[in-house]
């Protein structure tokens, strides 16, 4: 296989989006223009991929100028809150995947950023577009000028690659989720930090973000594997079938990461609760064998003239020692019906 440059575009350098094109003959060609995309598109002959960069106006005008694409589509590309989904056009389909990623420029640890993917589908070209956070585009890139092979298999099975390595992404973040969960035990059962709480409730919130995020996407895994469609082959189907079972075990780890938070702190309220009692058992200690001293003390502080024992030498002592019997007997008492 040979591969070669497209002639050189004569526009803006950035204005003409990064494009791919494998020849029926094997040859590769990178950024076409946008006169080689239409002819591309309209010969329906070789596999051609198009990445957009959503952020330049210039190179969303592709999009309707180049491929035609319905205007409802377009809009939705320009919305970073649109909602994902597959939607099924005359001649192509149209698919929005969400990313996720932890923004490590922020001070907070659960700051989570989201992003969304989007795929138009035809016959022979799949064209993607995204902003800045496209870590998935950029791999299948790199993979793609490494191996150009990978577009020989057709733009259906680029889609796969693409999408199946969005959705690993997942992965990193699920194991970050469970070091934080395992941080969390060690901080309830060993050291007890009393800020555990609040960072617990926080990564519950991570996780149920998640998977709202995450459940929109199954439905869309679902119906690429299992609705006939004559733009995805049986073949290209079982493929997609690997990345819903990746979704479905993400789900899976959300929901056994979830239930794990929630016995963490069922174990921190309970340990709260413990060392409360704890306390609250040794004021009571404390007042119970305090009792006969001030009993005892108070008796004989009474402003009386005649007192048993006040001109006794051995008054005090004796006064001493028997508070101190009443207090051994009410600890033992207290130990007897094992209140301690």
């Amino acid at each position: 296989m040979t591969v070669a440059n497209a002639a050189p575009v004569t526009t803006v350098e950035g204005k003409v989006p990064r494009s791919w094109l494998r020849d029926a003959d094997g040859t590769m060609r990178r950024d076409l223009g946008p006169r080689e995309l239409a002819e591309v598109v309209r010969s329906g002959t070789g596999q051609l991929w198009v990445d957009v960069d959503s952020r330049n106006r210039h190179q969303l005008a592709v999009l309707e100028k180049v491929f035609g694409f319905h205007p409802l589509a377009i809009e939705d590309t320009l919305n970073p809150e649109s909602r994902v989904k597959l939607e099924e056009y005359d001649g192509y389909l149209f698919m929005i995947v969400r990313g996720v990623c932890f923004e490590d420029e922020t001070p907070d640890p659960y700051d989570l950023e989201t992003f969304n993917l989007y795929f138009f589908l035809g016959p022979n070209y799949l064209v993607t577009v995204h902003g800045e956070r496209a870590r998935s585009i950029m791999i299948v890139a790199e993979v793609l000028e490494r191996s150009p092979d990978v577009l020989g298999r057709g733009a259906q099975r680029l889609l796969h690659l693409i999408m199946d390595t969005a959705v690993d992404e997942y992965f990193p973040l699920l194991e970050r989720i469970d070091g934080m969960v395992e941080q969390f035990e060690d901080r309830v059962f060993v050291s007890f930090q009393r800020d555990t709480l609040q960072d617990i409730l926080q990564v519950k919130r991570l996780i149920l973000s998640l998977r709202r995020h995450l459940f929109p996407q199954r439905e869309v895994f679902n119906l690429l594997t299992n609705r006939p469609n004559a733009l995805l082959s049986h073949e290209t189907q079982i493929y997609f079938r690997d990345v819903y079972d990746h979704v479905l075990r993400i789900n899976d780890g959300l929901e056994t990461q979830r239930d794990l938070l929630g016995g963490t702190m069922e174990a921190y309220l309970t340990q709260v609760s413990n060392r409360l009692g704890m306390v609250t058992k040794g004021l009571s200690v404390i007042a119970t064998l305090s009792v006969p001293f001030v009993v005892v003390s108070g008796m004989w502080g009474m402003n009386f003239q005649h007192i048993p024992l006040s001109n006794n030498p051995l008054g005090f002592w004796l006064m001493l020692a028997l508070q101190l019997a009443i207090g051994g007997v009410l600890l033992f008492l207290l130990m007897w019906r094992k209140w301690l």
